[in-house]
């Protein structure tokens, strides 16, 4: 029930709570606040700077709040789904370096 409410209301804190925060949590943040932003934009007027709401306005920001809400529901499917196959998500494992990986920035120091 909070994963679900969390994925309509607020998508980049349930990708971050329930998914792989790494893989796409900027992204669905970047759709969900342009979608707000439109959407307030919309009621104030929009581009055209009526003086009733602007109705294609506010539809742009819907959808892309649906947008935001769609994918995390798919990023945190995903994350379910590898979970479920008794692995860590393959795709974190391979951005995020292991423990044994030496900081390639740590090499540059010791070479000067």
């Amino acid at each position: 029930m909070k994963k679900t409410i969390l994925t309509v209301f607020s998508p980049p804190v349930a990708v971050c709570l329930f998914g792989c925060a790494g893989c796409c949590a900027a992204p669905i943040a970047v759709f969900w606040l342009a979608g707000i932003v439109s959407i307030l934009y919309g009621i104030v007027g929009g581009p055209a700077n009526l003086m009733s709401p602007s109705w294609n306005t506010i539809g742009l920001g819907v959808v892309l709040w649906c947008i935001a809400s769609v994918w995390t529901a798919l990023a945190i499917r995903g994350t379910d789904a590898d979970k479920c196959q008794g692995g860590k998500n393959q795709l974190c494992e391979k951005i995020l370096p292991s423990a044994d990986e030496s900081d390639p920035f740590e090499e540059v120091r010791k070479a000067r």
